[in-house]
């Protein structure tokens, strides 16, 4: 099979490991707020060009993200993109949430993120 991606001028394989966690790495993450933020995840990424969730673990306090990114995307433009949206349509979903996550910052400033290479995957799973 194979997992080269193609754009009309070049042929890709861009896929990363991102950790995040919700501020104060609170475990607000459990029942239906992970289930809501899995089918967020989801939705978001199905409505970007070329950009997909390959695997995705949701724990109490962090979530785990196997994507795959065109190149004409960043990890922090994608990063923004699916934090922020996330966020707010939590808030929206959960209204008891505002009272923990004052100011509707709802996920940690930062994340980590590597690269996965053809032989990497492995060692992921």
């Amino acid at each position: 099979m194979n997992k080269y991606k193609r754009l009309s001028h070049s042929v890709w394989l861009c896929t990363y490991h991102i950790v995040f966690c919700p501020k104060y790495r609170y475990g607000i993450l459990e029942g239906k707020s992970e289930v809501f933020v899995r089918n967020q995840l989801y939705r978001l990424c199905g409505q970007k060009d070329q950009m997909s969730i390959e695997e995705i673990n949701i724990q109490p306090d962090h979530v785990h993200l196997i994507i795959s990114i065109s190149p004409k995307y960043s990890v922090s433009e994608t990063m923004g993109y699916l934090k922020g949206k996330v966020a707010v349509r939590l808030f929206e979903h959960q209204k008891e949430l505002s009272r923990r996550y004052w100011g509707k910052h709802l996920w940690a400033r930062g994340y980590c993120v590597s690269t996965i290479g053809l032989d990497e995957e492995a060692l992921v799973g």
